[in-house]
């Protein structure tokens, strides 16, 4: 039996809690801008959420670093994690926060073995269309030429960006927002695309089996023809052989006769 990677085992067990936290990172971030009216310690407590997740993430990568057997080679395959590392250590912004959470997941999420790729497809785009509306309210909410101004604007905004239909009827105005449209517009071409050859993928895959299905019938008809084909030269073979002795016998009896 072939022994199992130490990070494999590692990345196996760890995936479940770290996707709860990652649900829990989430609440910590909606809170304090569903509710901008939200007492100071919750804030701070939510903010400090953000911190501890953030930090567990980037233990994993560590750990994973750690125990890979070619550790350039691991970061070598695996660039976003240590850029979702670093970002919000050298710049210690809540988006960034955010962009680095979101981009962790995401990897973990795609090693999973459980985790289907339809499922990491919905997955990603739910999370990139929360967490967008979540962040361009918090930014643009305050701007005095703003337009977006409460979570539903904000949602429809994600939604139309995502989808590169762009209406125009809502649309930042500050420069961070605007960072933000062209990550979720390059990030909605890219799930879109992965979508449609996931479905083109799936219909390709269906005509196979059904065109190897006609195969293995087709296949096996040719089969039976040949085995009918062989039992008639056999049965016209013993027929063949039997039919002299008959004639012979039949012959003698006619000769033995006596006529009256």
């Amino acid at each position: 039996m072939k022994e199992i990677p130490a990070r494999v085992r590692w990345e196996r067990r760890t995936q479940r809690p770290l996707l709860a936290f990652a649900l829990l990172f989430g609440v910590a971030y909606a809170l304090p801008i569903v509710m901008p009216g939200a007492h100071g310690t919750v804030t701070r407590a939510c903010a400090v959420v953000e911190w501890v997740v953030w930090g567990l993430f980037a233990t994993d990568y560590t750990v994973r670093l750690v125990l890979a057997r070619a550790r350039w080679q691991f970061v070598r395959r695996h660039p976003l994690d240590l850029l979702a590392v670093l970002l919000p250590m050298v710049a210690p912004l809540r988006l960034l926060r955010v962009v680095a959470t979101l981009l962790l997941v995401g990897q973990r999420a795609r090693i999973a073995s459980q985790i289907r790729l339809t499922t990491y497809v919905v997955g990603s785009v739910a999370g990139l269309m929360m967490f967008g509306s979540l962040a361009v309210l918090e930014v643009e909410r305050d701007s005095p030429e703003g337009n977006i101004k409460t979570l539903g604007d904000a949602v429809w905004w994600s939604f139309t960006t995502m989808t590169t239909v762009g209406y125009g009827d809502l649309s930042p105005t500050t420069g961070l927002g605007r960072l933000l449209a062209i990550g979720l517009m390059l990030s909605g071409i890219a799930l879109l695309g992965l979508i449609t050859a996931n479905i083109a993928t799936w219909f390709i895959s269906r005509f196979e089996q059904e065109s190897a299905g006609e195969k293995r019938q087709t296949a096996a008809i040719e089969l039976l023809t040949e085995e009918v084909r062989a039992l008639r030269a056999e049965v016209g073979r013993l027929s063949g052989a039997t039919l002299p002795g008959q004639a012979r016998e039949s012959d003698g009896t006619t000769a033995g006769r006596t006529p009256v």
